[in-house]
């Protein structure tokens, strides 16, 4: 982190991936909260030196970085503080900013093997995560979850205490033999009993240090009997849902759930789920008697390995749901428990590390699975050649969920651009690929960020983030959080289609904002626009300027008309939200200013206006 990117933080505060703390007094006692916050979540940088006062942030200095320095790496690098270093040399520096002397502290992510990290030597109650602008107590369950993640013994391994064959469906076990008979005639292992069957698989093991044996977890979720799974995993829960109506008070048109009308293990569940995901998809292929891979196109290929990754990379002890939904446009897969590779890896492939690797090689043995890590990277194989929206991966951190999200939509289908061309004219060839890009993606999945689009775009971070925020400033798209936190969607909800955000000669540009408190409208060259702009010439040719100064210009420009926050951004030379959340929101609270449309907060023309009463002074 450079200076200048520092004090762009500092002016807009702290967010989910940067804290700010004054260590007026030496170390701060909870900076080792937000150290386990940051690693257990996405990393993050601590800022030493910086106080804050009436919600707003100033470089107060440290006094004696070199022993706050060393204090600090004592403590990092002694267990009763903090579980495992986490930090190395480089991640820690100092820094100088307007003649004081701050401490920067990155905090990198923790691998599943480091995680959790926590505090005073109590894993249950200090581990923390972080949630946007603050650190969090995890719960015992959260805690157990990147327990479980931490060892090498997979979870599937473990031996059920009380359980036996008894546990387990013969007629899944009798099913499981036909198809693997069906696709390896010769293989040996057809040739053994039930028990040595499992062994083989990895359904039955014999502990060999304590001569303990019996079923393990992946044998009773692979073939068991459904009363025997919850008996041993309580929370256990597979749903798949299919929601094909147009009627919004219809929740699904079809539901696959545990309600006792089937034998609910994951053989039974991928089979009869693999069916009903592939029906009705508009790519011709032959399936022959197995529903095996003999015949397939590439996209009933990869949603077999969707579905199949699901179910073995899940942890089938949380408390939460495995979820999969068909959707009219899009396929969904959600399965408990975060990824234990980065993105960029699993996007990259090659490299793999199930939770369950016992499951893996069950569905391997049928012909439904890879060891290589290259699951994944035959489901883009099909998304592109379909010229389909690339697969979306996300971790629900506050859940620890895994989500994958593939829609069955062209990316820019060519009737779609030929009817772009023909609405916008001209201006078409103004939108970049990248803006394209973006406004597509947004329109597709409703929520995205700077990292979504990488996926997409070989353009460089820092100018996804510079076109991102010059399609906020035109008003197309509006934006929450702050940092690598920030979030994109659609200005305007309400529109049916992607057409009506695009620029049009009917669009006026940022600039030329027109305002609505008469018919009377003011473009870039009118005389009133360019009052304000002389108005506002201190604040946006100074950059970082006073408070008190810049909410003084606020209400000085906003005294005649209602203004849109994008009229307000392109006036001081600032960011929306940085306005909408360190001045406008303020401001209201006062009573200084005044909505145009108070009843409705979010409305697309949302705009704000000074209130005229006496009392209503800067104080």
């Amino acid at each position: 982190m450079d200076l200048e990117t520092l004090l762009q933080y500092i002016n807009l505060g702290e967010d989910q991936d940067i804290e700010f703390k004054s260590a007026g007094g030496g170390l701060p006692n909870d900076i080792w909260e937000t150290v386990s916050a940051f690693a257990n979540t996405d990393g993050g940088y601590i800022v030493l030196g910086v106080s804050e006062s009436k919600g707003k942030l100033a470089i107060s200095g440290v006094r004696n970085p070199d022993g706050l320095l060393k204090n600090f790496w004592n403590n990092h690098n002694n267990s009763q503080k903090l579980s495992t270093p986490i930090c190395v040399n480089s991640d820690v520096r100092k820094l100088k900013a307007d003649a004081q002397n701050l401490v920067i502290i990155k905090v990198p992510k923790a691998t599943r093997q480091q995680r959790p990290v926590y505090i005073n030597n109590n894993p249950m109650t200090s581990t923390f995560k972080r949630n946007f602008e603050g650190d969090y107590r995890c719960n015992r369950e959260e805690v157990q979850q990147m327990l479980r993640d931490t060892g090498q013994e997979p979870q599937d391994n473990q031996i059920l205490e009380g359980f036996n064959l008894t546990d387990l469906d013969p007629e899944t076990l009798k099913s499981f033999r036909q198809r693997f008979s069906s696709r390896e005639p010769d293989h040996s292992w057809l040739a053994l009993d039930e028990k040595d069957l499992l062994i083989q698989l990895g359904g039955w093991r014999r502990d060999r240090l304590t001569g303990k044996e019996g079923l393990t977890v992946a044998g009773l979720l692979m073939f068991g009997r459904e009363r025997s799974i919850l008996d041993a995993l309580p929370h256990y829960q597979l749903d798949y849902q299919e929601r094909l109506s147009n009627d919004p008070e219809t929740r699904w048109t079809y539901r696959l759930t545990l309600d006792g009308k089937w034998e609910a293990n994951l053989f039974n569940f991928y089979y009869r789920v693999y069916t009903r995901l592939i029906n009705d998809i508009n790519v011709p292929f032959k399936l022959d008697k197995d529903a095996v891979r003999r015949g397939e196109t590439h996209v009933h290929e990869a949603l077999r390995e969707a579905l199949v990754n699901s179910l073995i990379h899940a942890d089938h002890q949380s408390t939460r749901p495995l979820i999969v939904t068909k959707l009219t446009n899009s396929f969904s897969f959600s399965n408990p428990g975060r990824l234990r590779i980065s993105l960029q890896q699993l996007y990259d492939g090659g490299i793999s590390d199930p939770r369950n690797p016992n499951l893996q090689k069950m569905f391997q043995m049928l012909g439904l699975s890879e060891k290589a890590g290259s699951g994944f990277g035959k489901i883009l194989r099909a998304w592109r050649e379909q010229q389909w929206f690339i697969p979306l991966v996300s971790e629900k951190l506050e859940l620890e969920m895994t989500s994958v999200t593939l829609p069955t939509l062209s990316f820019i289908p060519e009737n779609i651009e030929k009817e772009l061309r023909e609405i916008v004219g001209d201006n078409y060839c103004e939108l970049t690929e990248l803006d394209r890009i973006i406004l597509v993606l947004a329109h597709q999945f409703g929520d995205i960020c700077n990292t979504d689009i990488q996926f997409y775009s070989k353009e460089h971070p820092r100018d996804i983030g510079d076109c991102l925020k010059r399609l906020v400033n035109k008003g197309w798209l509006e934006s929450s959080g702050r940092g690598r936190g920030t979030h994109y969607s659609l200005a305007n909800q309400e529109q049916p289609d992607l057409l009506s955000l695009l620029p049009s000669s009917e669009h006026y540009e940022p600039s030329s904002e027109h305002y609505e408190p008469s018919s009377e409208h003011y473009d870039l060259s009118s005389e009133h626009y360019q009052r304000l702009k002389d108005i506002a010439a201190p604040v946006r040719e100074k950059g970082r300027t006073n408070k008190e100064v810049v909410e003084q210009v606020i209400l000085e420009i906003c005294s005649e008309h209602y203004l849109l926050l994008r009229t307000l951004a392109e006036l001081l030379g600032r960011e929306p939200d940085s306005i909408r959340n360190h001045y406008l929101k303020p401001m209201l609270e006062r009573g200084l200013l005044k909505l145009r449309y108070p009843e409705q907060l979010n409305h697309p023309q949302q705009a704000y206006r000074r209130v005229s009463a006496p009392d209503a002074e800067v104080k």
